[in-house]
Order: C-alpha cells, then sequence, then structure tokens
C-alpha cells in the first residue's frame, strides 16, 4: 500500500465488481448472465490502484504569498 487513495479506489473498484458478479449470479434470474471481461477489467483496475501511487507534483514551488503592507 503506497498511497491511502489510491489504495481505497481500488479496493472500492474491486468490491464493486465482485458485487456486480455476486448479484448477476443469486439474483433469481436465469435470464441474467456474468458479464466476466467487465469483471476481470474492473479487478485489474482495482489491482493497478492498489499498485499505483500518487502523483508528486515536479513544477518549480511558488513562492509563499506575503499579505500587503499598508
Amino acid at each position: 500500500m503506497k498511497n491511502t487513495k489510491t489504495t481505497l479506489a481500488g479496493i472500492g473498484a474491486i468490491l464493486v465488481a465482485i458485487g456486480g458478479a455476486l448479484k448477476a449470479i443469486f439474483d433469481g434470474d436465469p435470464a441474467t448472465n456474468v458479464d466476466i471481461g467487465a469483471t476481470i477489467a474492473a479487478v485489474t483496475a482495482g489491482i493497478g490502484l492498489i499498485a499505483a501511487k500518487d502523483a508528486k507534483p515536479t513544477g518549480p514551488k511558488l513562492p509563499e504569498p506575503t499579505e500587503p503592507k499598508a
């Protein structure tokens, strides 16, 4: 876990993907099918987000603002 924000987004993506697949399996409608491709893509994206780290700014730092003198 390199960054909390991206890790939580990755875990959320995985949970949503698995939840959607489980809903399609257990909804009681035999005509509903699990979209395996979309589930795998979402889980893969979640894994990528967990492995990623947030970008750090690389540009020059701006000077701190100063209060105007009266």
